[in-house]
C-alpha cells in the first residue's frame, strides 16, 4: 500500500479503470408485462423466465373502427351533380335545384356580373321557317335575344334553348346573346345560308304541266281513235247499201 501511495494519481486511476473491465457488474434482464388491470410495469427476471407470444400482448387492446370519409358536403348534402343539362328546355335552373337538393352546381357569377356567352348550337331550315338551337350559359340569365344581321329580331325567356325565326331570305349571320340586369354577353353566331325554297314549287309546277300534257294527249288519241272507228262504220254502211 505503501508502495502505490508513492505512485502518481493519474496512473492508480487508470490502473483502477482497467482492472474493472475484467470485472462487470451483474445485470439484470427486463421484460415488459401487460397488466390487464393496471398500467404497464417492468420487473427483472433471468434469462431463462417465460416470453409470452406476441398476440398475448392485445389481448386488452382496444379494437378501432377505420372512419370512412363522409361523401356529404359541409351543408349536409350529398356530393352528386344537380341533374341539369343547360342545353334543355324547360328545367328548374340549376340554382334551385342546388338550393332545394343540396346537389352540387357550378358555381354561378354574382347577379351583378353580365352572363356568360350561351353556347349556339344550329341554324336550319325546317321546312317552313329558320329555327336555331343553343345551350345556356353558367350564368344568371333572364332571356335570350336573337339577332340577323346584327338586327335584333327576337327575343326568348331564360328557360328557352330553341326558338323559329321565320323566313331568312339572304345570307346572314344569327347571333344569340344572354341578357341580365347587369347586361348582356357576347354574341355567339353562325351564318346562315338560305336554301332555294322555290325549288320544290318549280318542281311541282313543272310536274303538273307534264301530267296535263300527257293527260291531253291520251284525250286527243282517243277521240281521233273513235273518230276513225265513225268514219269506218259509215263507209261500210254506204258499201253494204250500194251493192243492194
Amino acid at each position: 500500500m505503501a508502495a502505490m501511495r508513492d505512485l502518481p494519481f493519474p496512473f492508480v486511476l487508470i490502473c483502477l479503470v482497467f482492472i474493472r473491465g475484467y470485472c462487470p457488474l451483474p445485470t439484470t434482464s427486463q421484460v415488459t408485462e401487460m397488466n390487464p388491470t393496471g398500467p404497464v410495469r417492468s420487473r427483472g427476471v433471468s434469462p431463462e423466465a417465460h416470453v409470452l407470444p406476441p398476440e398475448d400482448y392485445y389481448e386488452g387492446e382496444e379494437t378501432t373502427t377505420p372512419i370512412v370519409p363522409d361523401r356529404r358536403s359541409p351543408d349536409g348534402g350529398t356530393s352528386e351533380r344537380c341533374d341539369y343539362n343547360p342545353c334543355s328546355e324547360n328545367q328548374t335552373p340549376c340554382a334551385e335545384l342546388a338550393a332545394a337538393t343540396n346537389c352540387l352546381c357550378p358555381g354561378l357569377p354574382s347577379h351583378d356580373d353580365p352572363p356568360e356567352t350561351p353556347s349556339l348550337r344550329s341554324v336550319s331550315w325546317n321546312g317552313s321557317e329558320v329555327v336555331l338551337h343553343w345551350c345556356a350559359p353558367n350564368s344568371h340569365v333572364t332571356e335570350y335575344v336573337v339577332t340577323v344581321g346584327g338586327q335584333d329580331r327576337k327575343t326568348f325567356g331564360k328557360e328557352q334553348r330553341s326558338g323559329a325565326l321565320g323566313d331568312i331570305n339572304n345570307i346572314a349571320e344569327v347571333c344569340v346573346v344572354a341578357v341580365n340586369d347587369a347586361g348582356n354577353s357576347d354574341g355567339s353566331c353562325m351564318m346562315y345560308r338560305p336554301v332555294d325554297n322555290s325549288l320544290p314549287l318549280k318542281a311541282g309546277l313543272i310536274g303538273g304541266a307534264l301530267g296535263f300534257l300527257l293527260l291531253l294527249l291520251l284525250a286527243v288519241l282517243l277521240w281521233r281513235r273513235k273518230r276513225q272507228r265513225k268514219q269506218e262504220a259509215s263507209i261500210s254502211m254506204h258499201n253494204t247499201a250500194g251493192t243492194q
